[in-house]
């Protein structure tokens, strides 16, 4: 399995940004995905996951009402739509997968190489 992110950038606070997470293999709609982020000198932190069914989702509580997470299992793509942006969502983020819907890091098995994305105040 290989997980691709993309849709990082620059924006100023208050913006938005779309990440897109495009799986490799035909598997994909059996596995949980989770974003994840980490910031500078801070070890990384979990985001929002998704059921392989995409009837649920779990977000930290610093993204809840801000981010939502959603996935296209026909494109093999989950995707973290992020409103509202603050300075300190400033990290690069990582797309995960797991077998179980998790806010755990070590109960994810593969995971993208992140994308940056810069909030600027």
């Amino acid at each position: 399995v290989q997980l691709v992110e993309s849709g990082g950038g620059l924006v100023q606070a208050g913006g938005s940004l779309r990440l897109a997470c495009v799986a490799s293999g035909r598997t994909f709609s059996y596995y949980a995905m989770g974003w994840f982020r980490q910031a500078p000198a801070k070890e990384r932190e979990f985001v929002a996951t998704i059921h392989w069914s995409g009837r649920a989702t779990d977000y930290a509580d610093s993204v809840k009402g801000r981010f939502t997470i959603s996935r296209d299992n026909a494109k093999n793509t989950v995707y973290l739509q992020m409103n509202s942006l603050k300075p300190e969502d400033t990290a690069v983020y990582y797309c995960a997968k797991s077998m179980y819907s998790s806010v755990i890091q070590r109960e994810y098995d593969y995971w993208g190489q992140g994308t940056q994305v810069t909030v600027s105040s």
